[in-house]
Parts: C-alpha cells; structure tokens; sequence
C-alpha cells in the first residue's frame, strides 16, 4: 500500500507485562482512528503484514489510523504466554482493553470510533461494552469477522476441532504444559493461558454468557442495549468455527442495535470462497469484505 507506515506502540502494565499495539497509518491522511482485536490462539498479525498486506494497512491507505492490539502475552506483547502466566479472558476484558483504547487516545488524540475484530476477539469487545456501556456512544461502528460465542453448527469438523480437540484434548495438554502451546501444535498462531482457554471453552459450549469470575451476566446485561451497528462477515468455507447459524445465534445475544450479516463466498457473487483465516488474508478480500466494511464504515460516519 502506498504511504503505509507502520510502528510499534508499547504499554505497561503491572506485574512486568507490555502490551503490543501496531500503529498503520498514512501520514498523508490521518483520518479516524480503528481499534482491531484478534481471537484465540492468534495474535495481531491476522490483520497486517510488515510488507503491508491486509485489512489495516487497506484501511489506512484509506486514511483510517489503524491500531492493531496484541492482548497479553500474544504477538509481541511481553513477555510470551508460559507455564507461569494466570491471566485469562477476564483480564482482557477489564484490563487490556481499557489500556489499549486509553494508549489509542493519547496518541492520536482521538478516541477510536471504528472497531474490527476476528473470531473471539467480537466477543470481547462485546463483553467489554456490556461492562463499559457509556462507550457505546463514543463507537460509530463495528465489523466482526467469522465472530461467534457458542458453536450451535454440527459440520463433522466442529466436532473435530470443537469437541475432540478444544473440549477433549486441549485441557489436557494444557494442564501438563501449564498453558496452551497452540502455535507448537499448529493450531494456531498464538498460545493460550489455561485461564484464558478454560474461560473461552466455556463460552463456546451452548451455555450462559457469564463471566467465571465475578458472574456477571454478559448477555442479560446487553439485552437491555443497543450496540454500534455491527458488520457480521461470515465466509462460506468457514465449516467449523463460525457457520451462519453460529453467527446469527450470537446477533441474538449481542444487544437491540444494528447488526448485519453478509456471507462470502463464490456463490454471492464474490471473487473466491473464503474461509475462517483467509477471509482476512487473500489478495481478494479487499474487493469483497474489505470493500464493503469501508463502506459500511462510510455509512455511519
């Protein structure tokens, strides 16, 4: 992308933890700012490439200022997920989140109006607004790729990578570990905490949206109130972690807002068939989803 720059942000935390926040912008257009989250096993990276491949350097060659957030211990957030590390999603939710969007407004002087997130990373920002409503207001929109909470699909490889894999074996191989090693497993291309695991295999389950910590109760909480409008892009190959039926079923419990949602994949008219990672990664995306988030973006600006 031409003019795309990109740096690196770093925010401290307590007990000796850094966060990662990548900064994509083009200095020739600095327009709104975008908050990007990923989801399990992964970490920033599934939105941008050094060589500025991807949604955010897209976006910013577009004038949007771009920050890509690693949560704790993923990516080049500090130090790398261990043995030793007790955080889970709780934490990501009542902490990072609250450091990213406050590092986001110290930088470019300007609260982040657009959020973008994959997979998991769509229920942690919804999670985070049922605890913080007031920042609603400040959000103009919201584009969640492949984003649900409960799997409700019954494709043979959700029953692999769901039940055998995630509920079966990975508790198991955490426990001996002492964390998720998901990236040596070639699940992903992050690790997981045991919290942070545990906590998401919970809510994965067809089960209350409820937080294991304090019990506070996500879903009844965000019934009561609407959200920005919420893009939902869903692609037609995504067979185990975020079918149609998955994606619907967390609208539903995801507050009285707009939400829309849109399926990718040859049969809409679109360029390829997309899958639950290279949604964000194929050269093609940016005349599908990518094209139609900006608009999106554009509608509610």
């Amino acid at each position: 992308m031409e003019n795309v720059q990109q740096q690196s942000l770093f925010i401290e935390l307590g007990e000796k933890q850094q966060l990662h926040l990548r900064y994509i912008y083009n200095p020739n257009k600095r327009g709104p700012a975008v908050f990007f989250m990923h989801g399990a096993v992964e970490n920033g990276k599934i939105f941008y490439t050094h060589s500025n491949k991807g949604l955010a350097p897209f976006l910013a060659s577009h004038g949007y200022q771009c920050y890509v957030a690693d949560l704790r211990g993923r990516g080049e957030s500090l130090p790398a997920i261990s043995k030793g590390a007790r955080y889970g999603q709780t934490e990501a939710i009542l902490e990072d989140i609250p450091a990213f969007l406050a590092q986001i407004e110290r930088h470019c002087g300007q609260s982040a109006e657009y959020w973008v997130a994959h997979s998991w990373g769509g229920v942690l920002m919804n999670s985070y607004f049922a605890r913080q409503p007031a920042m609603i207001n400040k959000v103009k929109a919201c584009a969640y790729f492949g984003s649900k909470r409960s799997l409700y699909n019954k494709h043979p490889s959700k029953l692999l990578q769901a039940n055998l894999l995630w509920y079966g074996l990975a508790p198991w191989i955490a426990k001996r570990n002492g964390y998720l090693p998901a990236k040596r497993l070639g699940w992903g291309s992050d690790n997981e905490s045991i919290k942070s695991h545990w906590q998401s295999m919970q809510w994965a389950k067809v089960s209350p949206w409820i937080d294991s910590d304090d019990q506070f109760d996500y879903a009844t909480t965000l019934s009561e109130i609407a959200l920005p409008p919420i893009l939902h892009i869903g692609a037609v190959k995504d067979k185990a972690l975020a079918q149609a039926i998955d994606i619907e079923k967390f609208m539903q419990e995801s507050g009285l807002g707009i939400q829309q949602l849109n399926m990718y994949g040859k049969r809409h008219g679109h360029h390829h068939d997309y899958d639950h990672i290279n949604m964000l990664t194929h050269p093609k995306a940016q005349h599908d989803q990518f094209a139609d988030l900006l608009s999106w973006f554009e509608r509610y600006a």
